[in-house]
């Protein structure tokens, strides 16, 4: 892992964190429900953010929600109210999680892990912590397969990565399965750059 790069992503989310409300309206309502709708019993959130998955927490739920960003769970924070569970939250980084395995009935991470500097790592991780018989739900957008629209993206790579700190060429699925997570579903919610995963532990 490279601490010096995930120091430097965490100093951009910290910056970017007073206007992250306005960048998370990109995600509809809709597909935040159809994420939190497969959480179950004891939940991780890897990646809170500012807090916007608090309303969509189903009841019943205990959760337990990360982020690496000190500016970023701030303001989550003042959302807390919002939420119709318990939620835990921590500052923490999900390339190296304080959790023992199998501590989690369910993990959870929207656009996430087109952050993370090393996301196969990261996705280790969430794979150690998350039971044999539970369920990991990601939402990400990753690099459209296009023959034009890749390369373009792959070209823009760059400047939003320095900008924002996201990577929007990321090939999320592949990383998934390198991380050693089984996929039981793979949904296109936006063409093929917005994909629902969802799976479990595997090896």
């Amino acid at each position: 892992m490279d601490r010096k790069l995930t120091e430097i992503i965490k100093k951009r989310y910290n910056r970017t964190a007073l206007f992250y409300d306005w960048m998370d309206r990109m995600i509809p309502d809709e597909w935040r429900r159809r994420v939190w709708r497969e959480a179950r019993g004891r939940v991780l959130e890897v990646g809170v953010g500012t807090g916007a998955n608090f309303p969509f927490y189903p009841p019943g739920c205990q959760v337990t929600a990360i982020d690496f960003s000190p500016g970023m769970l701030a303001r989550a924070r003042q959302k807390l109210h919002l939420a119709r569970v318990a939620v835990a939250l921590q500052e923490m980084d999900v390339q190296h999680l304080g959790f023992a395995d199998a501590s989690f009935d369910t993990v959870v991470a929207t656009c996430v892990f087109c952050t993370v500097p090393d996301p196969v790592q990261g996705l280790q991780e969430i794979n150690r912590v998350c039971r044999p018989e539970g369920k990991i739900i990601l939402l990400e957008h990753v690099r459209s397969e296009n023959r034009l629209l890749g390369p373009l993206m792959d070209a823009l790579n760059p400047l939003v990565l320095y900008f924002v700190g996201s990577n929007i060429n990321r090939r999320t699925v592949a990383n998934v399965k390198k991380a050693g997570i089984t996929i039981e579903r793979e949904e296109n919610l936006a063409g093929n750059i917005v994909k629902l995963i969802i799976g479990h532990p595997g090896g």
